[in-house]
């Protein structure tokens, strides 16, 4: 009421108070004795949230019209509005899991590649069964026990993603352990953590970023199959393995499926292109013309 109050009146404050009276005063083009004065509104391209409600008129999926660009999903919601917060949430999660597994990784690689011996066999064994533990069937396990939630998703994923930068970051430190500037700086009494992360780990951060656009696209295409699944988000949220779960229920509606193969397309080839060209900025040995 007191926006629609706000609107008529041309943005009067005593809409806040007793807006049913203003607008009734509004009537006749005039508020308290004065001449309400027209303004203009920009509306948004998309005035839905992710679960508005759409009335098409029609059934659900809707197909695309002025007022859905892409079309309904087949609870009536705008696909549009989804696809963009759904993205949204896509990068915010791949983002998140792909910092916290890969800083872990590192430190494990690290550790593993300047120390050696028993260190590193120890812990080539434990890598080995952890990557061996069935990560889908405790997912299930835990979110039929506390219940699906984005941040206890994110805590799986990053536990059961961070080995797949160690392999490298060990292979680089086992290469780098005898180099002429790592007996230096042992000779002259440098810790071992300023060595492995001040001089050794520069040195292998392009093999390291050469990986990430990999666990980027790893991640989104595992959030995206729990999604789909239905063992990941919650219900609620915007999901794109939802959309496209719904897509293969609807065959009726293509616009589902042309929707969902786009939007993973473009977004896994932007993330793709920006790591890449992250990776050049590292590379030492890489020349611009």
């Amino acid at each position: 009421m007191e926006v629609q109050c706000l609107i008529i009146s041309g943005g009067l404050e005593d809409c806040f108070d007793d807006p049913e009276d203003i607008i009734e005063d509004a009537q006749d083009g005039e508020v308290l004795g004065e001449q309400i004065l027209k303004g203009s509104l920009l509306w948004p391209l998309i005035p839905y949230s992710y679960n508005t409600i759409v009335d098409t008129g029609g059934v659900a999926p809707g197909p695309p019209s002025e007022k859905n660009i892409l079309g309904t999903d087949d609870t009536s919601r705008d696909v549009l509005a989804r696809v963009i917060y759904g993205f949204r949430l896509s990068i915010l999660f791949t983002l998140m899991v792909t910092t916290l597994a890969s800083v872990i990784g590192i430190i494990a690689g690290a550790i593993q590649g300047y120390f050696g011996g028993k260190t590193d066999l120890i812990f080539q064994r434990i890598i080995e069964i952890w990557g061996s533990t069935p990560q889908l069937y405790i997912i299930i396990i835990l979110f039929a026990i506390l219940g699906r939630s984005f941040w206890l998703l994110v805590f799986l994923t990053v536990l059961f993603g961070w080995p797949a930068l160690v392999g490298v970051v060990r292979a680089e430190f086992l290469r780098a352990r005898n180099f002429e500037y790592v007996r230096a700086a042992r000779a002259l009494g440098v810790s071992n953590r300023v060595i492995m992360f001040r001089h050794m780990l520069p040195n292998a951060m392009v093999a390291t970023l050469t990986m990430l656009p990999f666990i980027v696209t790893a991640t989104i295409g595992t959030l995206a199959s729990l999604d789909f699944l239905g063992y990941g988000l919650p219900s609620s949220a915007p999901s794109l393995g939802e959309l496209t779960l719904q897509a293969k229920q609807n065959l009726q509606a293509p616009w589902l499926g042309f929707t969902a193969f786009f939007t993973f397309a473009i977004m896994l080839s932007l993330l793709v292109f920006i790591f890449e060209g992250v990776r050049d900025a590292f590379d030492p040995r890489k020349t611009f013309q």
